[in-house]
């Protein structure tokens, strides 16, 4: 049995393609076990989907000179230590990036443990910039991340989906499917799947400015159209009563939190969301047409991570503080139902990559086996 050991959480970017690669590769028949933090979100998720963690410690690089730069030194030899142990008897070593692959890649390195390497975003992490240097294959989601494997070889996967979403993407290859996706999902959320249907969405937490202004639009609503607005948790009263007051609130679907966020993009024409890299990679997967808008903090990342689909045509980008209700009335609402939207939906399946998980899973097990 081909012994396989994952690195990687803290965030959901981290832990939502690990777990779905290592349920791939518990599916062929691997032994698959897990290095995570006590703190991530992995702590919860792993256990939960029926993998053992083995917990590592966080050995962050202190951001200003502290008395833990000093202990520093000591505290990576154990977290290297613990992730030996972890790796005895491992054929292939896989990371995802976050606190723990770090010294899981020296950890493979000392032990000569073969490692695969999965970037989600288009902007790669530290860890796994260190990973690549002797990975024997590094994955990318986006063609355009300047991550490459030193001594391997680079391949584009895509990102591993949920299998819900792995799901909805198969069902969508064909007309047909995605016919009967589309009116089984518009059912369960008691809306018209004959109308033109804008799927806005900030993620579980929201997007307060995006809906700031798709609301202050709300009136210009053109007939025929409906949109699904999720507004994320405790955000959902101000839109309630803005699209009611705009006389627009029977086709203006109003939801805080979605649990079958599925449902939500199997009804879609187009969205408007951030661009973080799950997100981009659903879209991409699915053949959406988008208009992202990036969250405007951090290293710019978003931005990044949708530059593959906006140059294929396939989406728009819009600055946090450039998208406005003058850009939903004119630019946004204008796409619903039109020829350009449909280019934009062509193009956009030209990006889709539904198997992502299935395709890294096949890539470890080559590694495994010494056959990559």
């Amino acid at each position: 049995m081909v012994k396989v050991v994952m690195a990687g959480g803290g965030t959901a970017g981290h832990v939502n393609p690990l777990l779905a690669t290592a349920a791939q590769l518990r599916d062929l028949g691997c032994e698959v076990s897990v290095l995570g933090t006590a703190q991530g979100l992995e702590a919860d998720l792993v256990p939960a989907a029926g993998f053992p963690l083995v917990e590592i410690p966080r050995v962050p690089l202190p951001r200003r000179p502290s008395l833990e730069f000093f202990s520093l030194p000591s505290r990576w030899r154990s977290a290297r230590r613990l992730c030996e142990e972890a790796l005895e008897g491992a054929d292939a070593l896989v990371g995802f990036g976050g606190y723990v692959s770090t010294p899981a890649y020296s950890a493979a390195h000392r032990t000569g443990v073969p490692v695969v390497v999965h970037e989600q975003n288009a902007r790669p992490g530290i860890a796994n910039k260190v990973g690549a240097r002797r990975a024997r294959v590094v994955a990318l989601t986006f063609d355009s991340s300047p991550l490459r494997a030193k001594r391997g070889r680079t391949v584009t996967t895509g990102l591993p989906l949920r299998a819900a979403i792995a799901s909805l993407a198969q069902r969508r290859r064909d007309e047909e499917g995605a016919r009967r996706s589309r009116e089984e999902a518009a059912s369960r959320l008691g809306i018209d799947p004959g109308a033109h249907t804008l799927l806005v969405t900030g993620g579980s937490l929201g997007a307060l400015h995006i809906n700031e202004q798709m609301t202050a639009a709300a009136a210009a609503l053109p007939d025929g159209a409906q949109v699904v607005h999720l507004t994320g948790r405790g955000k959902d009263a101000p839109v309630r009563e803005a699209v009611r007051a705009a006389g627009v609130g029977e086709r203006w679907l109003v939801i805080d939190y979605l649990s079958q966020m599925e449902d939500a993009l199997a009804v879609a024409d187009l969205v408007v969301c951030r661009s973080g890299a799950g997100t981009v990679a659903e879209m991409e997967a699915l053949g959406l047409p988008c208009v992202y808008v990036p969250l405007p903090i951090g290293n710019g990342e978003q931005r990044l991570n949708a530059a593959d689909h906006v140059a294929a045509g396939g989406a728009q980008l819009f600055a946090d503080k450039d998208f406005t209700a003058d850009v939903v009335r004119n630019t946004v609402f204008p796409l619903l139902g039109s020829a350009r939207l449909d280019g934009m939906a062509s193009a956009s399946r030209q990006l889709a990559r539904a198997g992502a998980a299935a395709e890294l899973a096949g890539i470890v097990i080559d590694v495994a086996r010494g056959e990559s």
